[in-house]
C-alpha cells in the first residue's frame, strides 16, 4: 500500500501533467522561435551580402580600393545593427578591404584547401554568423550566342552577422512561455486544492469517522453536503454506524441478560456444590461407618469361626469313628466356605474403597499356577472333569508382582469353570505377549471350559456385584455373586483387562492380560534337564487337552514322545493318562500291558483317591501323579529309577509336633472359646502357656513374669490390647518381649496400624497352625530376641527352597561390601544424596528377596526421603540405624549359611 495520502496524490495528478505539458510546449516553441529568428537573420544577411557582391565586381575588377571601401562602409553603416564586420578577399584569399577593424580576420577567411564558393556559404560560430559570397565577373564570348556566358570568381565577400537582437527576441519569447507555464501550474494547483476540498477532505472525514466507529464510538456520524458517490458513501457509513449501534445495544442487552442468567446459574451451582459437599461428607461418613461395620462384622464373624475351625482341627487329632470324622470334616468345610464368603465381601469392600494394595515381591509363575491347580484339582476330579495347565515355553518364570492376587484371580475363574461344568474339560493356558517395555513381561491367561455357557443377555450383568447370569444359578450352584466382580477389579488394579467369549450350551473362555517386571534371580528349583535329554517316552492319553499339554511339556524338555508301541524303538518310560471314565480294572489291564514292554510306568490320574492309588501301585505302577501333573514332580519322576510308591496327595498334617519349643508364652483373649483354642494350639508347640481374659490381667501377669512371646487380642473389656501393650512396654520385665496381635480384623491396613502401635507381629483369625508355628519358630531363637533375619519369610520368598534362600542371603551380604563404603562416606559428609541414592536403591531391591523386613522397611523409608529431596543431614539417625542393621544381619547370617 502506497505511503502517500489522497491529498498528495490529487495534487500530484493535477499539477504534474500541467507542469510537464507546459514545459514541453514552452521548450518546443522557444526552440522553434529561436530557429525562426536565426533563419531570419541569415536571410536578411544574404539579402545584404549578395547585392554587395554584385556591386563590388567593377571596383574589384579595377582594384579600386577606395570605391570598395566606401561601398563596404556604406553597407555596414546602413545595416549596422545586423552587421558586425564586412571584409573583401581576392581569389587568393588576401584581404583587400574591410568595413571596420576586426580582431581576427582569419575567422572570416575561407579555411585553407577550400575553393572559392559559387554560392553563398553560411557558417554559424560562437561569435556570430559568417556569410561568404563569391564576387563573380561575367565573360561574353564574341563568337558565341548571347546566351552563352561564363562566370569567373574575382574574390569573395565575408560578412559577420551579430545575433544579439535575435537573442533578445528569443529571451523575450522564452520568458513569455515560462510565464504561461507558471500560470498553468498555478491554475492546476488552484483546481487541485479545489478538488481536495471537494473530494479528499470529505473522504478524510469519513475515514476519521470509521476509525471512531471502530474504537467503539458508535454515535459518530459523517456530516456535510456531498454530491455523487461521496453522498452515497456518506449515507452508507452513517447507515453502518447506525446498524452497529443498534446491534451493540441489542448485544449489550443480551449480555446483561446472559450475565443475569449466569449469576443465577452460579448461585444454583453454589447451592448444588454445598449440597454435593454435604452429600460427600455424608457419603464419607457412610463409608467410614461401612468400614467400621465391616471391621466389626469381620471380627464378630471370624471370632466364632476361629473356634469352630480350630476345634474341628483339634478334634481330628483325636480318635474318632469314621462317621464322626466325616461329620467333623463337613463342619470344617462349611466353616471354611463361610470364611470364604466373608473374605469375598471384605475384598469387594476394599476394592470399592480403593484401599486394596498390590504387593511387589518376586515369585515363580509356574509354581504359583501349580498351587492353584493342586488346590482345585480335587473339586474337578470329584465332578469327573479333566483339569489341565499349559504354560508356553516362551513365558518368563521369575517375575515380580503380587502372586496372591494372581492366584485369587485364577482361583475364581477356574473355580467358576469347575462349578458350571458338568462334564468335559477345564483348561488353563498362559501365553507370552509383547510387553510395553523391554524389562517387563506381558502374559495372557486363558481359562476354557465346556460348561453351560453364557448368553449375550446374561453376559451384560455378569460383572455386576451380587448378580449371577441367572437367578436360578444361585439356587443351583450357590455363591455370593462377587467372585467375577472381584476378579475384574483385581485384574484392572494390576493394570490388565479381562474378556469373555462364551456360547450357550458349549462353554466359555475367560482371558486376561497382565504385565510384570522380571525378577533379578531365578526362583524356581532348577529342573534336571540334562538327565532328561535323549529319553524316549511312550505316552498314552485319550483326553486331547491333557495330551497336548503334557506332550508339549515333554518335548520342551527334549524328550522323544511316541504314542504307539514299537519294538524297534526302546522305551525308557511309559506314561499312562487315565480320565474319570476309566474303571480301575481298565487301568490295571493297561498297566500290565505297559509293564510287558517297559518296567517304568507312570500313571496320571484325574483323581485324588488314595484307595485307587494303592490299587494301581499293586498293579505295577511305578508312580501315580494327579492331574494336572506338577511339572517338577514329573521331571524328577522321569529320571528317578528307584522310586518308592508314595501317595501324591495334598495333605495337611494335623498331628501335634513331636518336639516343643522351650518357651514361656502368654495368651490373652476375651472370648473363652478362642482363648481355650489358642492355648491348646500353643500347648502343642511350647512348654508353658499362661492364659488370661483381658488386658488388665495380662498386664498383671506380665509385670511379675518374664515371657518369651505374648499373644495379645485387640478388642477386650477393661483394657484393650493396644493399651495393655503400651503398659507392658513401659514397665516390668517384658519391655522387649515380642507381642503378637491376634485379631479378627482382616481389613486393609490393619496390620500396619497394629505394627505402628507397638506390635511385633500380626496373626489373623481363624488362626492358621502353620503360621502360628512359623511365628513361634522365629521368636524361639534366642528366647524372644528379635533378630533381623526372618528365615521362614526368606524361604517363602525363595519359593520354599532353602538353598536358594541361602544363595540370595549370600548375595545380600556381598552387596553390603559395596554399599558400606558409600554409607560411611555419606555419614562423613563426603557424599551427597545423588551419590548415595543409586547404591541405596540397589540395596533396597536386593533386600526384598532375603527375609529382612526391618532392613527393607528402613531402606524404603530412606529412599522415599531422598526422593522427597531431604538433605542427608536430616537423615543421619536413619543412616546410623541402617549401618547398625547391616552389622546385625552380618552377624546373624552365620546361623543360616
Amino acid at each position: 500500500m502506497t505511503k502517500y495520502g489522497l491529498r498528495a496524490r490529487v495534487l500530484a495528478f493535477t499539477i504534474l501533467p500541467t507542469l510537464i505539458i507546459g514545459t514541453l510546449l514552452a521548450g518546443y516553441f522557444s526552440f522553434n522561435r529561436y530557429q525562426q529568428l536565426e533563419d531570419a537573420v541569415i536571410k536578411e544577411g544574404i539579402n545584404v551580402i549578395e547585392p554587395l557582391a554584385l556591386a563590388s565586381e567593377l571596383a574589384l575588377s579595377g582594384r579600386n580600393r577606395e570605391a570598395l571601401n566606401r561601398l563596404l562602409s556604406n553597407i555596414h553603416r546602413n545595416n549596422s545593427p545586423l552587421i558586425k564586420s564586412i571584409a573583401l578577399f581576392d581569389q587568393e584569399g588576401r584581404l583587400l578591404v574591410t568595413s571596420n577593424y576586426h580582431r581576427d580576420y582569419n575567422q572570416m577567411r575561407l579555411p585553407e584547401g577550400v575553393t572559392l564558393p559559387r554560392l553563398t556559404l553560411v557558417e554559424a560560430g560562437q561569435d556570430g554568423i559568417i556569410l561568404r559570397t563569391p564576387v563573380l565577373t561575367d565573360n561574353i564570348r564574341v563568337d558565341a550566342d548571347w546566351s552563352e556566358t561564363s562566370s569567373t570568381p574575382l574574390g569573395y565577400v565575408a560578412m559577420q552577422l551579430t545575433t544579439d537582437s535575435a537573442m533578445l527576441v528569443h529571451y523575450k519569447d522564452t520568458l513569455v512561455a515560462a510565464l504561461i507555464v507558471l500560470l498553468g501550474i498555478c491554475a492546476s494547483t488552484l483546481f487541485g486544492f479545489r478538488l481536495i476540498k471537494g473530494v479528499s477532505q470529505p473522504i478524510t472525514d469519513m475515514v476519521s469517522a470509521v476509525y471512531k466507529i471502530r474504537e467503539g464510538r458508535l454515535d459518530t456520524r459523517v456530516h456535510g453536503e456531498f454530491t455523487g458517490e461521496l453522498e452515497v458513501l456518506k449515507n452508507g457509513i452513517n447507515a453502518m454506524a447506525k446498524s452497529l449501534s443498534e446491534y451493540h445495544e441489542e448485544m449489550q442487552q443480551n449480555i446483561d441478560q446472559a450475565t443475569s442468567d449466569l449469576r443465577e446459574t452460579l448461585e444454583q451451582i453454589e447451592i448444588q456444590n454445598i449440597e454435593l459437599d454435604m452429600a460427600k461428607k455424608r457419603a464419607q461418613e457412610a463409608a467410614r461407618v461401612k468400614t467400621e461395620f465391616l471391621a466389626n462384622m469381620s471380627h464378630e464373624l471370624r471370632t466364632p469361626l476361629n473356634g469352630v475351625i480350630g476345634f474341628a482341627r483339634q478334634l481330628q487329632k483325636t480318635r474318632l469313628s469314621p462317621n464322626q470324622l466325616d461329620y467333623l470334616k463337613t463342619i470344617e468345610k462349611s466353616a471354611q466356605n463361610l470364611l470364604g464368603i466373608i473374605n469375598d465381601i471384605l475384598d469387594f469392600s476394599k476394592l470399592e474403597a480403593g484401599k486394596l494394595k498390590m504387593e511387589q515381591i518376586p515369585f515363580s509363575l509356574r509354581d504359583t499356577l501349580q498351587e492353584v491347580m493342586t488346590l482345585l484339582a480335587p473339586s474337578a476330579h470329584d465332578k469327573g472333569l479333566e483339569l489341565s495347565l499349559r504354560v508356553d515355553a516362551a513365558v518368563t518364570d521369575s517375575l515380580t508382582g503380587d502372586p496372591l492376587r494372581v492366584q485369587q484371580v485364577l482361583t475364581n475363574l477356574v473355580g467358576n469353570a469347575i462349578k458350571f461344568t458338568e462334564q468335559g474339560n477345564v483348561d488353563v493356558r498362559v501365553d507370552a505377549r509383547p510387553a510395553s517395555r523391554p524389562e517387563r513381561t506381558a502374559l495372557c491367561f486363558y481359562v476354557q471350559d465346556t460348561g453351560i455357557g453364557i448368553s449375550d443377555s446374561q453376559r451384560r450383568q455378569l460383572f455386576q456385584a451380587f448378580n449371577q447370569a441367572d437367578s436360578s444359578i444361585s439356587r443351583r450352584y450357590g455363591g455370593t455373586g462377587l467372585g467375577l466382580v472381584i476378579t475384574q477389579k483385581l485384574v484392572h488394579q494390576m493394570g490388565g483387562d479381562i474378556e469373555l467369549y462364551s456360547e450357550l450350551g458349549v462353554g466359555s473362555v475367560f482371558s486376561f492380560t497382565l504385565e510384570f517386571d522380571r525378577a533379578a534371580l531365578p526362583l524356581a528349583e532348577p529342573l534336571p534337564l540334562a538327565g532328561l535329554a535323549g529319553q524316549t517316552v511312550l505316552y498314552l492319553e485319550e483326553d486331547n487337552f491333557s495330551r497336548r499339554t503334557t506332550q508339549a511339556l515333554l518335548q520342551e524338555w527334549g524328550l522323544q514322545v511316541v504314542h504307539e508301541p514299537n519294538a524297534e524303538i526302546p522305551i525308557d518310560t511309559v506314561i499312562l493318562g487315565f480320565g474319570p471314565s476309566h474303571l480301575p480294572s481298565q487301568m490295571e489291564q493297561a498297566i500290565h500291558r505297559a509293564k510287558a514292554g517297559c518296567d517304568k510306568v507312570l500313571v496320571l490320574l484325574s483323581s485324588t483317591d488314595p484307595t485307587l492309588t494303592d490299587v494301581l501301585f499293586k498293579a505295577g505302577a511305578s508312580l501315580c501323579l494327579s492331574k494336572p501333573v506338577h511339572y517338577q514332580k514329573l521331571a524328577h519322576a522321569l529320571i528317578d529309577q528307584d522310586m518308592a510308591p508314595t501317595e501324591e496327595l495334598l495333605q495337611i498334617t494335623l498331628a501335634p509336633p513331636t518336639h516343643k519349643q522351650e518357651l514361656k508364652v502368654l495368651a490373652v483373649d476375651d472370648n473363652p472359646a478362642n482363648l481355650k483354642l489358642i492355648s491348646a494350639m500353643l500347648s502343642e508347640q511350647v512348654t508353658q502357656v499362661d492364659a488370661c481374659i483381658n488386658g488388665k490381667e495380662a498386664l498383671n501377669l506380665a509385670t511379675v513374669n518374664d515371657y518369651d512371646i505374648i499373644f495379645m487380642d485387640i478388642q477386650m473389656p477393661l483394657m484393650d490390647g493396644i493399651q495393655a501393650t503400651r503398659e507392658i512396654r513401659a514397665r516390668g520385665p517384658n519391655r522387649s518381649t515380642p507381642i503378637v496381635a491376634v485379631t479378627a480384623h482382616a481389613i486393609q491396613g490393619e496390620r500396619e496400624r497394629l505394627m505402628e502401635q507397638g506390635m511385633d507381629e500380626y496373626l489373623a483369625k481363624p488362626i492358621d497352625e502353620a503360621i502360628l508355628a512359623r511365628i513361634i519358630e522365629r521368636y524361639a531363637r534366642g528366647h524372644g530376641s528379635k533378630g533381623q533375619i526372618d528365615w521362614p519369610l526368606a524361604v517363602r520368598q525363595a519359593g520354599g527352597k532353602e538353598d536358594l534362600a541361602r544363595e540370595m542371603l549370600t548375595l545380600l551380604l556381598a552387596s553390603f561390601d559395596e554399599f558400606s563404603p558409600r554409607l560411611n562416606a555419606a555419614l562423613a559428609g563426603d557424599l551427597d544424596t545423588a551419590g548415595l541414592y543409586p547404591a541405596l536403591h540397589k540395596l533396597h531391591g536386593g533386600a526384598a528377596y532375603c527375609g529382612v523386613p526391618e532392613l527393607l522397611g528402613l531402606a524404603s523409608q530412606l529412599e522415599q526421603a531422598m526422593l522427597d529431596k531431604q538433605p542427608l543431614d536430616n537423615l543421619e539417625p536413619e543412616l546410623l540405624e541402617l549401618e547398625e542393621r547391616i552389622q546385625q544381619i552380618r552377624e546373624e547370617a552365620e546361623r543360616y549359611l
